[in-house]
């Protein structure tokens, strides 16, 4: 699935931003029960030499809707794929689970290249 994302080169490579993209489209099949999962996608990162192209993102999220994955995997999944082909200096995804069962989920984790993975700033949503 990785091969699907596509990158272009950052133009504005040391000055500091934010790309923030939330996909509120994603689905992925349940391990357990087989029924689909629905998510809301949250991507943040401060680019350094690349940018992940917008439509390949959204091909790249859609290519799950048949994967039987939990979501803990998803999440991870998802963060190392775009670790390696857009090399971040930093990157944030929260993963918002649909409510199922009267329980309300979300999973985040924070990677920064300098200082690898922050609980901390996984906790407070940056």
């Amino acid at each position: 699935m990785r091969d699907l994302l596509e990158t272009f080169e950052n133009k504005n490579k040391g000055k500091k931003f934010v790309c923030e993209h939330v996909y509120p489209e994603l689905t992925a099949v349940c391990p357990t029960t087989e029924l689909p999962d629905f998510y809301t996608l949250r991507l943040l990162y401060e680019p350094d030499e690349k940018i992940v192209e917008l439509k390949s993102l959204k091909l790249y999220l859609t290519s799950y809707r048949n994967e039987g994955i939990y979501h803990e995997e998803l999440i991870n999944k998802i963060i190392e794929d775009l670790k390696a082909v857009i090399e971040p200096n930093w990157i944030f995804i929260e993963l918002e689970v649909a409510v199922r069962g009267g329980i309300s989920t979300s999973v985040r984790r924070f990677w920064d290249k300098n200082e690898g993975d922050d609980i901390e700033r996984a906790i407070e949503g940056i």
